[in-house]
């Protein structure tokens, strides 16, 4: 199935969208949180992130290392010490991109769905795990594990716009994957078409960014 919602260069050579890989780590363990309804730091703060550290972000240009992502490049993080959240606004959306996978716990997506809103989060782990997250209005919807997902048959029973998301994803063919086998990168290019996010690094460069660091615990544990 081809990628009908992603236009040329828009796709790394994995499938991952272009610009969460130019965000990335060469070894991601990370998450895209989008949410309809929010502005980007009232996002973060329900995310756990503490606002008196929240500050604008203009990214570099390039990552210095194979470790670094550009939002820590941006801090000037080193590997390993803390984690960065990127936050910024496309649209009626905002994006939150974690490069550390700090903010995965099950409450974050109905967190960020309170009040009405529609939220999701992709996660992708340094194992190659891959879930989607779905909720709107305080209450999860949908939970998806690319483990176990077959795909004609799993999104029949999902909402339409996330049943629009995943046909807009399509699968990718790589070396690492069957034919028709659902690719690891399936789940993040949902949630950026959900979200309206086929873009690239320098669409993600033009709006207005928000960083900020955080340490080593849970969300749990910081709120």
């Amino acid at each position: 199935m081809p990628t009908p919602g992603f236009p040329p260069n828009t796709l790394d050579s994995e499938g991952a969208p272009i610009w969460i890989s130019e965000l990335a780590t060469d070894d991601p363990n990370h998450i895209l949180h989008v949410v309809r309804g929010i502005e980007p730091a009232e996002a973060l703060k329900v995310l756990g992130a503490n606002p008196a550290l929240f500050q604008p972000c203009i990214l570099p240009e390039v990552k210095p290392d194979e470790w670094t992502s550009l939002p820590c490049a941006a801090l000037g993080i080193e590997p390993g010490t803390a984690a960065a959240l990127l936050a910024g606004q496309i649209g009626q959306w905002t994006f939150i991109y974690d490069d550390s996978g700090y903010t995965y716990n099950d409450k974050a997506t109905k967190a960020l769905s309170g009040d009405g809103r529609t939220a999701a989060a992709s996660v992708y782990t340094i194992n190659g795990d891959a879930t989607l997250t779905y909720a709107v209005d305080g209450e999860q919807i949908a939970w998806i594990n690319i483990d176990d997902l077959a795909l004609d048959e799993d999104i029949l029973g999902v909402p339409a716009e996330l049943s629009s998301a995943f046909e807009a994803a399509g699968v990718v063919e790589t070396d690492d994957y069957e034919p028709g086998e659902v690719d690891g990168m399936i789940t993040m290019r949902a949630v950026c078409a959900l979200a309206d996010l086929q873009c690239t690094m320098e669409d993600i460069r033009r709006v207005p960014l928000l960083v900020v660091p955080l340490d080593g615990r849970s969300s749990e544990e910081r709120s």
